[in-house]
């Protein structure tokens, strides 16, 4: 086998081991978290009024009276099926239940990405091209207000004034009441939905409704981009080949966005992946504001009833999707950045 092929081989090999033993850190973490939290999952399930004898029932159903490497390795075996138990709440299926309510935050996180990092790139250069002059100082207001104000508060003010004031947007919900059940639920996903259905005054239901809650949480997350796109660029504009392309003739322009910005895109796939995991994860507080039914509200609600199941399965998600998120940064990589394959 030639040496590359064995370079890149060893690579995988390796890139799959560190895969493999972050997923069996985040299982033992969960599996941690079913336990030491201060609620009893057997009460939970048969309530306070339950004799002892059906709660020592349940108690042996769950597995409880064995031994903590036995639970551990039922856990295991339940996972590896795909059987995350039954949710205390709803009394369906805890993965169905996700599967049900994470389009709606896949939706609201991917359209708050978009904006946040085109907002936060554009302003991230603009801050540092004009350092220390007065878009600079606006720009980092602005990230720092951002960064700075609680997100439910700025979400309260901005429907009493873009919906209840002005009536620009749509209120709480994903759509109007009115058009709720209308769809085919085909994907989950409501703008691709009622597109695919040719309901096109739903469509524009659930743009109008969706676009404060994403605008809000691309504004919150363009803080942090802009931030680290304005500390990347002043970095790159400080070094020796800026100067020289300058020197050689090259347009601002050029040296600005195909020199200086070009050598930062490998860094802010990362930047851009933990933000959009965040996003996915973070939205509990917009989400109840705004009534919206996703990932987050169904992770709080089960974890004011102490609903274990739901919350262990919904952390283990959580892990889920930030090692694939850092998987496909990996992956991105090497797109960007030809010394790295």
């Amino acid at each position: 086998m030639a040496r590359p092929a064995r370079r890149r081989l060893a690579g995988f090999a390796g890139q799959a081991g560190t895969i493999g033993v972050t997923l069996i850190g985040l299982l033992i973490l969960t599996f941690i978290i079913g336990r030491v939290m201060p609620v009893d999952p057997v009460r939970a399930i048969v309530g306070e009024d339950a004799t002892r004898e059906v709660y020592d029932h349940v108690f042996r159903q769950l597995g409880l009276d064995r031994p903590v490497w036995q639970q551990f390795l039922f856990y295991l075996r339940d996972v590896a099926t795909l059987d995350f138990g039954t949710s205390i709440r709803t009394g369906k299926p805890v993965l169905d239940d996700i599967l049900y309510v994470l389009p709606a935050t896949i939706e609201l996180a991917t359209f708050a990405i978009v904006i946040g990092a085109t907002l936060g790139v554009s302003m991230g250069v603009l801050a540092a091209v004009n350092k220390d002059r007065w878009p600079d100082h606006v720009i980092r207001v602005l990230s720092l207000t951002g960064h700075s104000m609680p997100i439910f508060w700025t979400a309260m003010i901005a429907l009493l004034i873009f919906y209840a004031k002005l009536g620009w947007v749509g209120g709480s919900g994903r759509m109007e009441q009115f058009y709720i059940g209308m769809v085919p639920e085909t994907t989950g996903f409501l703008l691709i939905d009622s597109a695919l259905a040719g309901e096109w005054d739903i469509f524009r239901s659930a743009v109008n409704h969706i676009i404060l809650p994403a605008s809000l949480l691309g504004y919150s997350s363009s803080a942090y981009i802009t931030r680290m796109t304005r500390s990347f660029m002043l970095d790159q504009i400080n070094q020796e080949y800026i100067t020289t392309a300058r020197v050689k003739g090259l347009s601002n322009r050029q040296t600005i966005w195909r020199h200086a910005f070009g050598n930062i895109r490998v860094q802010l796939v990362t930047i851009v992946a933990l933000a959009y995991g965040a996003l996915l994860e973070g939205a509990v507080l917009i989400e109840t504001v705004f009534a919206w039914p996703g990932f987050g509200q169904y992770l709080t609600s089960n974890l004011l009833i102490g609903d274990m199941n739901a919350v262990m399965t919904c952390v283990l998600i959580v892990g889920v999707i930030f090692i694939t998120l850092n998987l496909i940064s990996d992956l991105l990589y090497r797109v960007f950045d030809p010394r790295t394959r």
